[in-house]
């Protein structure tokens, strides 16, 4: 511990004396007890992680000093990149279908109209189709 750490720890523990100077007699026995209490269930706790990391290693937990599994090796974010993947393929194919559905449609309109072959032909026409389609 660095001195900065060691004079803030001086500090807080002050502090808590100060806090606990005003206290009856029989609370501040009552929080003795519960204290102790509480370091025996930390040294239980303490005493079975050492069994309990192997099993929870082999349950798939950490290993090697890893927090946890890698964000990339989550399966659902893999499925979500998929759908939006796969999403984003179709939207992409609906519109080509409709863009094509929309020019069979001026095609068939051209077509079965009752103009001349020689209207289709000429340049003015063609280049009227292009600006009335836009």
């Amino acid at each position: 511990m660095t001195t900065e750490n060691a004079d803030f720890a001086r500090k807080i523990a002050a502090h808590l004396d100060q806090g606990t100077a005003d206290l009856k007699a029989g609370t501040a026995y009552r929080l003795q007890q519960a204290r102790g209490v509480a370091l025996e269930r930390l040294a239980g706790v303490h005493a079975a992680a050492p069994a309990l990391a192997g099993a929870h290693t082999l349950a798939g937990g950490p290993r090697h000093g890893t927090h946890g599994p890698s964000l990339w090796s989550n399966g659902r974010l893999w499925l979500g990149i998929a759908l939006i993947a796969a999403a984003s393929v179709g939207y992409q194919q609906w519109r080509a279908w409709q863009q094509l559905s929309e020019l069979e449609e001026t095609d068939a309109a051209l077509l079965s109209s009752e103009l001349p072959i020689d209207a289709y032909l000429d340049r003015g026409f063609q280049n009227w189709i292009k600006i009335s389609d836009e």
